[in-house]
Protein backbone atom coordinates (compact mmCIF):
# COMPACT_ATOMS: atom_id res chain seq x y z
CA UNK A 1 0.00 0.00 0.00
CA UNK A 2 1.50 3.33 -1.03
CA UNK A 3 1.60 6.38 1.19
CA UNK A 4 -1.03 8.12 -0.92
CA UNK A 5 -3.39 5.15 -0.64
CA UNK A 6 -2.82 5.06 3.11
CA UNK A 7 -3.62 8.78 3.40
CA UNK A 8 -6.81 8.36 1.34
CA UNK A 9 -7.92 5.44 3.48
CA UNK A 10 -7.22 7.41 6.63
CA UNK A 11 -9.19 10.38 5.29
CA UNK A 12 -12.22 8.23 4.50
CA UNK A 13 -12.18 6.57 7.91
CA UNK A 14 -12.12 9.75 9.93
CA UNK A 15 -13.92 12.16 7.60
CA UNK A 16 -16.75 12.90 10.05
CA UNK A 17 -14.69 13.42 13.17
CA UNK A 18 -12.94 16.67 14.02
CA UNK A 19 -10.34 14.83 16.07
CA UNK A 20 -9.63 12.56 13.13
CA UNK A 21 -9.34 15.54 10.80
CA UNK A 22 -6.61 17.04 12.95
CA UNK A 23 -4.87 13.67 12.96
CA UNK A 24 -4.94 13.65 9.17
CA UNK A 25 -3.57 17.19 9.07
CA UNK A 26 -0.69 16.21 11.34
CA UNK A 27 -0.02 13.11 9.26
CA UNK A 28 0.12 15.20 6.09
CA UNK A 29 2.46 17.71 7.76
CA UNK A 30 4.78 14.94 8.94
CA UNK A 31 4.75 13.43 5.45
CA UNK A 32 5.58 16.79 3.87
CA UNK A 33 8.41 17.46 6.33
CA UNK A 34 9.84 13.98 5.75
CA UNK A 35 9.69 14.44 1.98
CA UNK A 36 11.50 17.80 2.20
CA UNK A 37 14.16 16.29 4.48
CA UNK A 38 14.72 13.36 2.12
CA UNK A 39 15.01 15.65 -0.89
CA UNK A 40 17.49 17.87 0.95
CA UNK A 41 19.64 14.92 2.01
CA UNK A 42 19.53 13.40 -1.46
CA UNK A 43 20.53 16.63 -3.18
CA UNK A 44 23.13 17.82 -0.68
CA UNK A 45 24.48 14.49 0.54
CA UNK A 46 27.03 13.92 -2.21
CA UNK A 47 28.32 17.49 -2.12
CA UNK A 48 28.73 17.47 1.64
CA UNK A 49 30.45 14.12 1.57
CA UNK A 50 33.02 15.32 -0.94
CA UNK A 51 33.60 18.54 1.05
CA UNK A 52 34.21 16.58 4.25
CA UNK A 53 36.54 14.24 2.39
CA UNK A 54 38.57 17.17 1.07
CA UNK A 55 38.81 18.67 4.55
CA UNK A 56 39.83 15.35 6.06
CA UNK A 57 42.48 14.83 3.38
CA UNK A 58 43.95 18.29 3.99
CA UNK A 59 44.52 17.61 7.71
CA UNK A 60 48.04 16.27 8.26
Amino acid sequence: MSLVDYAKTLLYRVSGEERGASLVEYALLVTLIAAVALIAVASLGGALSSEYSEIADSIP
